[in-house]
């Protein structure tokens, strides 16, 4: 009975999953649509500025990430 449920649980997860991967599942001419609709609300001139933005963020993102990696490595170290 117990191994019924388990299976059960785990297939109700993994179709979940396939479900939700579906979800974002972009073929070449929804992208291509995406693209016309960012462009036809920001303009040609902006879209270099958004990027540029974004890729700060990111950036800033990954240098924290890198920060909280070190303090966790150098606490470890510390441990006897």
């Amino acid at each position: 009975m117990y191994v019924q449920k388990m299976y059960i649980c785990q297939h109700q997860k993994s179709s979940l999953m396939y479900h939700t991967l579906l979800l974002f599942n972009f073929g070449a001419p929804e992208v291509i649509v995406i693209g016309l609709i960012v462009v036809l609300l920001f303009g040609g001139k902006k879209i270099p500025e958004l990027m540029k933005g974004l890729g700060k963020g990111v950036k800033s993102f990954k240098d924290g990430m890198k920060d909280v990696e070190d303090t966790i490595n150098k606490d470890e170290d510390k441990k006897p």
